[in-house]
Order: C-alpha cells, then sequence, then structure tokens
C-alpha cells in the first residue's frame, strides 16, 4: 500500500513539472510571436510569463533581445548573464556572449563589451558579425584613450602656462617690492644727510651758467645795499684831545 502511494506521488509530481514545462514552452512560443510583429510590451510579458513557470536559458535570453530593443539596456545584461549560466549548448553561449558585448557597447563599458566579443570567438571563430564588432569596440577603445592622453596633455601644458605666469607675476612684484625698498633707502639717505649738513643741503646745486650769474648779481646787489646802509649811518664824532 505503502509502495503504491509512494509510486502514485511520484507520477503525480511528473505531470505537473511537464505541465509546468508546456506552459512555459506555450508562453516562450507567445513571446516569440509577439517579437517577431515588435509588439515588445507584450513580448516582453509573454517571456516573462514562461520564466516564472520555469527559469530557461532561452527564455532569459529571449528576454535580453527584448529589452535591449527596447534600449533597456542594463536589464538585458542581467538577463543575457543568467542565459549563460543555464546554457549548455556552444552556440547558446556564443550567442549570449554576442549579445552582451552588445549590451555592454551600449553602456560604455568597452573593456567588458571587448571581453564578451572576445569569449564568442573562442566558441566560435568563426563568427564574422563578432569579429566586426570587437574590431569596433577596440578601435573605440583606442580613441578614448587618445583623446584622454590628449586631454591630460592639454591639461599639463595649462598649468605649465598658469605656473610661468605665476612665476613671472612673483619675479615682477618682487622687482618693485626691492625698487621700492631702494627708494626708500635712498630716500631716508638724503634725509640723513641733510639733518647733519643743514647749510650744504640748502646750497643750490648743479646750477647752469645763467642761474649762476643771476645768483651773483642777486649777491652784489645786496652786497651794495649793506654798502649803502654803512654810509647813511651818521659818523661817529672824534673826541678831540684838550692839547
Amino acid at each position: 500500500m505503502n509502495r503504491m502511494r509512494i509510486w502514485v506521488f511520484i507520477v503525480s509530481w511528473m505531470f505537473v513539472a511537464v505541465l509546468k514545462g508546456q506552459t512555459s514552452h506555450r508562453w516562450l512560443r507567445e513571446g516569440d510571436e509577439q517579437y517577431e510583429k515588435k509588439q515588445l510590451p507584450d513580448s516582453e510579458n509573454a517571456y516573462r510569463k514562461s520564466l516564472a513557470k520555469r527559469n530557461t536559458s532561452q527564455g532569459h535570453y529571449n528576454l535580453g533581445n527584448t529589452l535591449y530593443k527596447q534600449n533597456r539596456y542594463e536589464e538585458a545584461l542581467a538577463h543575457y548573464r543568467s542565459a549563460l549560466k543555464d546554457a549548455k549548448e556552444d552556440y547558446q553561449k556564443s550567442q549570449a556572449y554576442h549579445n552582451l558585448g552588445n549590451a555592454y557597447f551600449r553602456t560604455q563599458q568597452l573593456d567588458k563589451s571587448i571581453e564578451a566579443y572576445k569569449n564568442a570567438l573562442r566558441i566560435n571563430s568563426n563568427d564574422s558579425e563578432t569579429k566586426i564588432n570587437l574590431a569596433l569596440a577596440q578601435k573605440l577603445k583606442k580613441q578614448q584613450e587618445q583623446k584622454q592622453q590628449q586631454q591630460n596633455k592639454d591639461q599639463n601644458k595649462d598649468q605649465n602656462q598658469n605656473q610661468n605666469q605665476q612665476n613671472q607675476q612673483n619675479q615682477q612684484q618682487q622687482q618693485q617690492n626691492q625698487q621700492q625698498q631702494n627708494q626708500q633707502q635712498q630716500s631716508q639717505n638724503q634725509q640723513n644727510q641733510q639733518q647733519q649738513n643743514p647749510q650744504q643741503a640748502q646750497a643750490p646745486k648743479n646750477l647752469n651758467r645763467k642761474e649762476a650769474e643771476n645768483l651773483l648779481n642777486i649777491m652784489e646787489q645786496e652786497e651794495r645795499k649793506v654798502q649803502g646802509k654803512l654810509k647813511r649811518m651818521p659818523g661817529q664824532r672824534r673826541n678831540e684831545k684838550d692839547w
């Protein structure tokens, strides 16, 4: 009796599994039909129902393609990776790696894109489309590296120019400060000299001939004025001796 129950249970479980498999496959075919009609939202919905019934590599792969067509590349990446985990045939792995490389390329992850294409070619070295995509990804990566190198070079050049300009400004400022210090020192020396020799400091310097003649005439006029005043002064009476 117990053996009969166990056998019935096993048969029932197998029947449910087969039924689920058939349901999953039915939704998978429905998704393919909608995909061919370019009804992407309906296709996505069918593939998700298929995966809910049974987790298959084909379901993840097809759903990844539907999401890719809708420009939802990050979501597509997740399903391509799931497809690779469950893939058993080489052609499935090669196609999954190819589309994985395309999704990485669209998200500007060029290193991962290149590696995915290489993995696809390791499995199927005759895939010309993968070869073309790999060459394109490598070319774009090289261009980006050259652009980055040029940007770094320009940045270093700008930094050097700014540094040179700053050095020139500092040098000019130092020269101005030195000139100011020299002028202040010279002015201080002149003040000290004037304090030590006030008469000499008041004496005119570097007179030309005309200025010297005018100065001489003024001095002569002043001298005559003094002499004139002396002549007009009353003379002193001379005391005569009483002989």
